[in-house]
C-alpha cells in the first residue's frame, strides 16, 4: 500500500454559496488534513480520508465567519471538523474519477458523489513525488443540518441551500 499526505501549502479547500440568489460568497477551510492510500500508483483503488477544522473557516469577513461557526451553521464548539471517507473512486476516462463517500457536517452523516479531475504526476526539487487533482460537487446544506434561514423584506432568501465545494488539493506520497 501507498500512503498520500494532503501538503497544505500547495491545497486549497473552498466552498460556495449563493447570498440573496443574485452573488457568491467564497468561504475556506484554513486548516485541513487527509490520506489517500492505493495499491501502487493505481488511483482508481484509493481510500481517501479527509478531515477540515470548523474554527477555521474564513469568508473575508469576520461577522459572517462568526455566524458560520454558531449553532446557527456548522456549530463549531459541538462539531470540531467536517470529515470524508470514500467508498468508491471510480475512473470515468484518462483524467476523470467519480468519487463517492460520506461527508460529515455537524453530525450529520450523508453519501456524497464528487467529480474529480486528475491533474498529473510529478517529482518536486526535493525528489517527492507528487500528484494534484481538482475536486467539485455540489451539496444542499439543509441535510446537514445547516438550516438557518433569512428572508429580507422584499422576499429574498438570504443564503441558498445548494453549496458548491471546489478542492484543488496536491499530495505527496509518504516515503
Amino acid at each position: 500500500m501507498t500512503t498520500w499526505n494532503i501538503d497544505p501549502t500547495h491545497s486549497e479547500i473552498q466552498f460556495k454559496a449563493k447570498h440573496l440568489v443574485i452573488s457568491t460568497v467564497t468561504g475556506y477551510f484554513k486548516q485541513f488534513e487527509g490520506t489517500a492510500t492505493t495499491e501502487g500508483d493505481d488511483w482508481s483503488t484509493a481510500k481517501i480520508k479527509f478531515s477540515a477544522d470548523i474554527a477555521s473557516i474564513t469568508t473575508g469577513q469576520e461577522q459572517r465567519d462568526a455566524h458560520l461557526k454558531t449553532a446557527d451553521f456548522f456549530d463549531a464548539e459541538n462539531h470540531p471538523k467536517l470529515t470524508f471517507e470514500s467508498t468508491s473512486l471510480r475512473k470515468v476516462s484518462d483524467d476523470t474519477y467519480k468519487l463517492a463517500g460520506n461527508l460529515t457536517i455537524k453530525g450529520n452523516t450523508k453519501p456524497v458523489e464528487l467529480e474529480v479531475e486528475f491533474g498529473g504526476q510529478a517529482t518536486d526539487f526535493y525528489g517527492n513525488d507528487k500528484a494534484g487533482f481538482e475536486i467539485t460537487g455540489k451539496v444542499g446544506r439543509k441535510a446537514f443540518g445547516l438550516t438557518w434561514d433569512a428572508v429580507t423584506e422584499a422576499g429574498s432568501v438570504v443564503v441558498g441551500d445548494e453549496i458548491k465545494l471546489i478542492a484543488n488539493v496536491q499530495v505527496a506520497k509518504q516515503k
